[in-house]
């Protein structure tokens, strides 16, 4: 298990993902697999191996998986099939703590992204199906003061809300009700933008951790809101 007094991640891992996204190409890869799995693979499964007490102590129903395939982290490869973009590569690190009871990217999760363009935090729901997104959008009308406190503690922890939005009220909610722009959220995803120096930090690790506690409020919610416990 990596120390967490060592940050995972060094300088050498934005290097690969820079030269990557200058040529994201089949004989760049094969030529620097090794680098990959030195500098990129290696460093984000120690960082998730670390995550699994203090995440569990968070909340036990969320999980850090330290496997190359199937786990927390994220396929290096893209899905090209109905993308105009038919770059191979992902220029980006991407690691999730999945909920137990979630199967896919669409349940509630936090999230940890890394590149070398942009490095941020996640939390929440991206692109949930139609039954979960009903469940958040009337419990946000049933228990509006809880979700009040809950959205409170993303702002005052520094992050904001991201994600799609309808244009108009959902069916079957008041166009006029007063938390209208969180009923039209299609995405319900907290964001704190990151630097690269803090990712390199020795106390990352434990900075993700209270991160993560700050909007535990906001995941409690969301979780509830789907019928699953936090």
């Amino acid at each position: 298990m990596l120390d967490t007094a060592v940050s995972s991640f060094g300088p050498q891992l934005f290097q690969f993902l820079h030269e990557l996204s200058e040529d994201n190409s089949r004989p760049f890869w094969q030529a620097n697999k090794e680098r990959y799995e030195r500098d990129v693979r290696t460093p984000a499964l120690e960082f998730i191996e670390a995550m699994g007490p203090p995440l569990r102590s968070l909340s036990p129903h969320f999980l850090a998986v330290a496997k190359k395939s199937g786990g927390s982290m994220m396929r290096p490869f893209r899905d090209t099939r109905f993308s105009r973009d038919k770059t191979p590569y992902k220029t980006n690190v991407g690691i999730q703590f999945r909920h137990a009871a979630g199967k896919d990217v669409h349940a509630p999760g936090w999230y940890l992204h890394l590149s070398a363009e942009e490095c941020f935090v996640g939390a929440g729901m991206w692109h949930p199906e139609s039954s979960a997104l009903l469940g958040v959008r009337e419990r946000i009308v049933g228990q509006s003061e809880h979700w009040l406190a809950a959205r409170g503690t993303v702002e005052t922890a520094g992050w904001s809300l991201s994600g799609n939005s309808l244009k108009r009220a959902p069916r079957g909610f008041d166009r006029d009700h007063p938390l209208i722009e969180d009923l039209r959220r299609k995405d319900h995803v907290a964001v704190r933008e990151l630097e690269i120096d803090e990712v390199l930090d020795v106390g990352f690790l434990e900075d993700v951790v209270a991160m993560f506690r700050s909007v535990a409020p906001y995941m409690r919610f969301l979780s509830e809101a789907v019928g699953q416990p936090f």
